[in-house]
């Protein structure tokens, strides 16, 4: 039963752009991305890359979030499409090291993180999400907290994850 964090699309840009809850999110992400670390389990970066934009590949904007830097070991895979797992050879080295159950931080819930959860259990991974580590923001249709609740109680829990609180997972070794 091989671990890793993935930590999805936390980048200068879209932090900047203020998701819900932003201080929160990150204090929880930055404890959560801490306590895999000091498991010594793989902590895994991706990072949506766009050939212009507000994440234009090299910008400054698509850089991981400053605050979460990886650390020199860590991987930190770019991808161009809702999917964590689509041409970023992601599912790849999972395979290569054995890894079987995933856990999720990041954005934006309804795109990449939904996406990603999606396409990770058909793949067989079983994916744990950190509730409270996971953001993404009000929209024409729908203010963030409407659409973190309706994903995370009517779509992922009990059907394609696993939810936890930060202070759930701090709990455990």
């Amino acid at each position: 039963m091989a671990q890793a964090l993935i930590v999805i699309d936390i980048q200068e840009g879209l932090v900047k752009e203020n998701p819900f809850d932003t201080k929160n999110f990150i204090i929880n992400t930055k404890a959560i991305i801490q306590h895999f670390r000091d498991q010594n389990i793989e902590v895994i970066f991706m990072r949506h890359s766009e050939d212009d934009g507000l994440l234009a590949t090299g910008s400054d904007n698509w850089q991981v979030y400053h605050e979460l830097k990886p650390q020199e070991n860590e991987k930190i895979f770019n991808k161009y499409y809702n999917s964590i797992f689509k041409d970023s050879e992601l599912k790849e080295y999972l395979d290569s090291k054995s890894i079987t159950d995933l856990t999720f931080v990041g954005m934006q819930v309804e795109f990449c993180i939904d996406t990603s959860v999606k396409v990770g259990f058909e793949h067989g991974y079983k994916i744990t999400i950190i509730e409270d580590a996971i953001s993404t923001f009000n929209n024409e249709h729908l203010p963030a907290d409407k659409i973190l609740s309706f994903y995370k109680e009517k779509i992922w829990r009990n059907r394609f994850a696993q939810l936890k609180t930060t202070k759930e997972i701090l709990a455990t070794n």
